[in-house]
This record gives C-alpha cells, sequence and structure tokens, in this order.
C-alpha cells in the first residue's frame, strides 16, 4: 500500500500552524513508510515511520498531534537521556510511559487532540509538571499501557528501524544544532507575545540555551575521580612479605600494596558563609561519607577560617561541629591537612572562595574543591587553583 505524503504534510502543516516554534523538527524528520507498524514512530536518527494504512485511517488533526508529541521526544532527547539513566529493554516500558506523560503533560489545554490511549500523568497518579526521570522511578509497570515511539524514545532499537544515521538520518551534530533553533523559536515565541509557551517547554529550552549542571552529581564523579587516581596507584612495601617469596629463598622481596584512600574534608566557617552556605556544606559532608563509599573510619572534617578550628573523625553530618567565624584561609587549612597522619590522599574542600589559595599544590594529594555560591555582599572571590578539581555549586539548587 502506497503512503499518502500529501496526507502526511496536510499533517505537518497543521502542527506547524499550531505550534510554530517546533516547525525545524518537524520538517526534519525524513518519512519511512513502515507497513505493519499500526501507527507512528521515529528513531534516535530521527526518521519518521508512518504505517500507509494508519495514515489513511487517521484524520488530519489526530495525526499532525501525533507528530508533535513524536518531535517531543527527539527535541527533549529522551533515547540519550533513557541512556543515561542506564534504561535497558526490560525497563525501557516504563520509560516509555514517563516520557509520554512528561511531553502529553504539555499539551493539555493545547486544543490539541490525542489518542484515546495517550499517557498524562494525572491519569497514572502522577503530579503534573515533572521530568521523564522522576516519573520513571514511580512507574514500575503498574499499568497496561506500553506506547511504541520508536527507539528515538528510549534508545532500543527495533527490528523494523533502519540502521545508523547513513541512510537519511540525521547525525548527532545536526539534532544538536536543532534542538538548539527549536529552544530559541521557542522562547522568542513566549517572549514576543506571540502564544503561550507550557512551562515544561520553557524550562527545556532555557536548559537547552543555558544548560544548568547538576553540580551533586558533578561534585561526587570529582571525589571518585581523586579515589581512583590514589587506588591505582600500587607501590612496593617490605610491611609484610611477597607472595613470590618462596621461589627466591634467602631474599627479601618487597610486597606490592595498593594505598586505601584517606579523606579530609575541609569547610569554611568564615564569617562570609551564611547558613544556608553552611547547610550546604552539611549535607554534602553527609552525602560523601554515604554515597562514596568509604570505610567508616576514612573520613576526617577540619573547619577553618583563618586558622583550622577543629578536626574531627564522623560516620554522619550530624556528628559535625563546624566552629569558626571569622577570615578564611584554605592555605592554613590545607597545610593542616597535610601534617595529619595518617597523611590524606584526597581533601574535598567547600567553600564560597573568599579565601587565598597557595601556589603550588600539595605533594601526593588531590584536591577537590566545591565552590559554594556566596549570595552575601562585599568580600574577594579569589580565583580557584588551576590545580585543583574544581565544582561550582549553586546552594540554592
Amino acid at each position: 500500500m502506497e503512503l499518502n505524503t500529501h496526507k502526511v504534510l496536510a499533517a505537518r502543516l497543521w502542527a506547524v500552524g499550531r505550534f510554530p516554534y517546533l516547525t525545524a523538527a518537524l520538517f526534519a524528520s525524513p518519512v519511512i513508510s513502515s507497513p505493519g507498524l499500526h501507527g507512528a514512530a521515529v528513531d534516535e536518527s530521527w526518521r519518521l515511520y508512518v504505517d500507509p494504512e494508519f495514515v489513511d485511517a487517521t484524520s488530519v488533526e489526530i495525526l499532525g498531534g501525533l507528530l508533535v508529541h513524536h518531535a517531543g521526544h527527539l527535541v527533549r532527547d529522551h533515547a540519550g537521556r533513557a541512556k543515561h539513566l542506564g534504561v535497558n529493554r526490560k525497563m525501557s516500558k516504563d520509560w516509555a510511559l514517563a516520557a509520554d506523560a512528561e511531553i502529553n503533560d504539555d499539551l493539555i489545554g493545547t486544543g490539541l487532540r490525542l489518542p484515546d490511549d495517550r499517557v498524562v500523568p494525572h491519569e497514572l497518579g502522577w503530579k503534573p509538571g515533572r521530568l521523564a526521570e522522576e516519573y520513571f522511578h514511580t512507574a514500575h509497570t503498574h499499568t497496561d499501557r506500553e506506547p511504541e515511539c520508536g527507539s528515538g524514545s528510549d534508545g532500543e532499537t527495533r527490528e523494523w528501524e533502519l540502521r545508523g544515521n547513513q541512510v537519511s538520518g540525521l547525525p548527532p551534530g545536526e539534532q544538536h544544532l536543532l534542538r538548539s533553533q527549536v529552544a530559541t523559536a521557542a522562547l522568542r515565541y513566549a517572549k514576543g507575545g506571540i502564544g503561550r509557551l507550557s512551562a515544561g517547554w520553557r524550562r527545556w529550552a532555557e536548559d537547552m540555551l543555558d544548560p544548568k549542571v547538576d553540580w551533586r552529581r558533578v561534585l561526587a564523579a570529582e571525589i571518585r575521580k581523586g579515589l581512583s587516581t590514589v587506588s591505582g596507584r600500587v607501590d612496593y612495601t617490605y610491611r609484610r612479605p611477597s607472595r613470590r617469596a618462596s621461589a627466591s629463598p634467602g631474599i627479601i622481596m618487597p610486597a606490592l600494596e595498593r594505598p586505601v584512600p584517606e579523606v579530609v574534608v575541609l569547610c569554611d566557617t568564615s564569617g562570609s558563609m551564611g547558613a544556608g552556605e553552611l547547610a550546604t556544606v552539611l549535607a554534602e559532608v553527609d552525602g560523601l561519607l554515604k554515597g562514596v563509599g568509604l570505610a567508616r573510619n576514612r573520613v576526617r572534617v577540619m573547619a577553618v577560617d583563618a586558622a583550622v578550628q577543629s578536626v574531627q573523625q564522623v560516620t554522619s553530618a550530624r556528628q559535625i561541629n563546624l566552629v569558626g567565624g571569622g577570615g578564611t584561609d584554605m592555605s592554613a587549612g590545607l597545610a593542616a591537612a597535610t601534617r595529619l597522619r595518617p597523611r590524606p590522599s584526597v581533601v574535598v574542600i567547600l567553600t564560597d572562595g573568599m579565601t587565598p589559595w597557595p601556589i603550588d599544590p600539595p605533594k601526593g594529594i588531590q584536591v577537590v574543591v566545591g565552590l559554594i555560591g556566596n549570595r552575601n555582599q562585599g568580600g574577594r572571590v579569589w580565583a580557584a587553583p588551576a590545580w585543583a578539581r574544581v565544582v561550582p555549586i549553586d546552594a540554592a539548587a
């Protein structure tokens, strides 16, 4: 059966008339005839698959709404986000429900007619206005609905999809440019008073053009890098016999030793750190203890302003007593950390940056700086050292 391309074009024009900011995305997808699909779907390379019989049996209005829905999957990169979460074939149904809920939630009240089997948050007992990642963690296949939107929604390639992006597909670079183009058009659409933009689309567009990095994930990643760097160092030791000693009687051979990371957290307790910033310090220390997987006796916390005020060994943030309140000198804190025994291999500094830094890095120590956004007026923020791993932290995010 031949595909009615004129009807597909009419559906695209119908969609553009109601969602003009999606024009670039709606017309970017090559149309592939896919008999037996019983609907429409998209793949990771932005190809649009449609069943000729479905096109003939469906109104232009419903078909246009479906094209808007699939454009939402592609523009919001649901396939890439699913892979980032580690979604596999067994979990793809939950993710498909979550992704559909995120998109359709923003289409309610726009006058768009969605199919009867559409997925919307309130019908599943979910709160509106959330991201697919939040819906995904509460999905657990508690419904018989199983949306089939293609790999463009969950990253799992179907048997009926073409392979690669060489056959009429869009390479990743072009996909990114299209997303940026759509984001720009969406914000212009809203700011120019042309029409109403849903909160979900506005949030996506703003994040696309001015991405906000999840600093918690970045901070944890940098700490893990520092720990893995230390753990990867293997040296010789004579404190215990080598397993090969029996092969060479009379010769004392050293054994190989892999060091266990010792971590020290330097908390800025100076006067420039407000109550909110101190709360962030406590929360991040607690997250460090729980998330990095260190032994209970491997983390020490130092309260530092112009000098070291206290050194504690903790297993919970509730045990930390952050004293101080004067000026800040993290050079003094780092110097004190290097004198601790056992000597730390990783130092995590949580500060607002209003401190001078030593010119040279402490030898043999990996340093991670969590630079907490300071909302107080006045004070000099010093440039963080180039030898440290620096993670900007927004305490309000």
